[in-house]
């Protein structure tokens, strides 16, 4: 019997190595929209009405109660390291730096010029995360080049912002995750009488 018990302490053991190994970080979707809607009402201008989730109710402990002490022992070890490296995909998104705040000004600052082209539909957003130019007959001949200047700055600093979000958080692989956030968060707070590309690259008013 003790030698059965070995047997498995041992296998245990060996789990609970592959285990600080295989642990990943998953990109925290839930948190990632919620600071995107931030974002977005801020350069946008539109009133922040969303209540915050509800939390949730922390499961109930796994009782180990009658289990070999040998087993107890590899379990609560197994807990004190899968317990901080779960803390590791922490619901929590930084969305606040100097580089950040310097690009979100700079876009509530552009807002004022591009929101008349974006609601006379010459620009609309884009299905990518970005401002595109949809239709420039909506727009006198002589302010296209304005029009085209504000979409290519807007477009800078919205590349630098999903970038530097994904830095900001030591995780620089999430930047196309920010930016598919992102662009699904643009459309769902955009006014009515806005454009907007779906998935098929379609443009369709809101």
């Amino acid at each position: 019997m003790k030698a059965m018990q070995h047997l498995v302490v041992l296998s245990l053991m060996a789990l609970l190595t592959s285990a600080c190994v295989t642990i990943h970080i998953y990109f925290p979707a839930a948190a990632a929209e919620e600071a995107a809607r931030v974002i977005v009402r801020e350069v946008l201008q539109t009133p922040d009405d969303v209540p915050a989730a509800e939390p949730q109710d922390a499961p109930e402990p796994t009782s180990r109660r009658g289990a070999p002490a040998g087993l107890s022992l590899l379990a609560m070890a197994l807990d004190r390291v899968v317990a901080p490296a779960a803390a590791q995909q922490s619901p929590d998104l930084r969305i606040e730096t100097p580089a950040t705040d310097r690009i979100r000004a700079s876009m509530r600052a552009r807002n004022a010029d591009l929101a008349p082209h974006l609601r006379s539909g010459a620009v609309g957003f884009g299905n990518d995360g970005f401002v595109a130019v949809r239709d420039l007959s909506a727009v006198p001949l002589r302010d296209r080049g304005q029009v085209q200047r504000l979409v290519n700055e807007e477009n800078a600093d919205r590349s630098a912002l999903y970038r530097e979000i994904a830095r900001a958080n030591n995780r620089p692989d999430w930047e196309p995750n920010v930016r598919e956030t992102f662009a699904r968060v643009w459309v769902e707070e955009a006014p009515s009488g806005y454009w907007y590309q779906d998935a098929r690259g379609n443009w369709q008013r809101k």
